[in-house]
């Protein structure tokens, strides 16, 4: 049986409030009282988990009475997803936020395992070693002209 970190255990339970509703306002102190943790761990979690490339925006306010806010981004259709996705790639991404992207539009079911195991393969730092100069430039174009394609298959 796998053993999950605290890091796992927290964004398991803020996504448990987030299957119900459309978002959550929590204080980073009460959370890490909960879990019996530092606030900066809170802070991995969020900053780690709840990006856009995941399908989540976080707003916060700070202060006595702050809090961070945690809002799941839904889109109507699967080609505005794509496009939304598009928009996070850009001109250059780096491979962490590339391998979030491509989970994210797996468990949205736009595209299948096959398929995602496959578009990160190609876009892994291995596959683009001998260009370390455009490796990010050269992953954010084959990540848009994947997404292009997708877009083209949902319209």
């Amino acid at each position: 049986m796998s053993q999950r970190n605290m890091s796992d255990i927290i964004e398991a339970y803020l996504k448990s409030f987030l299957k119900h509703q459309e978002h959550i306002e929590i204080k980073r102190s009460d959370v890490a009282e909960h879990f019996d943790c530092v606030p900066s761990q809170i802070n991995y979690v969020i900053n780690t988990r709840f990006t856009q490339e995941h399908g989540y925006m976080v707003e916060s306010k700070r202060g006595g009475g702050g809090y961070i806010r945690i809002l799941k981004i839904e889109l109507v259709d699967k080609a505005d997803q794509i496009d939304q996705m598009k928009e996070l790639v850009g001109q250059k991404i780096n491979q962490r936020s590339s391998t979030n992207l491509i989970q994210t539009l797996y468990n949205r079911e736009i595209i299948t395992k096959r398929e995602a195991a496959m578009i990160i393969a190609i876009t892994e730092k291995s596959a683009l070693q001998n260009h370390t100069n455009q490796e990010q430039e050269l992953r954010a174009m084959i990540l848009n002209t994947f997404l292009d394609q997708l877009k083209y298959l949902y319209k």
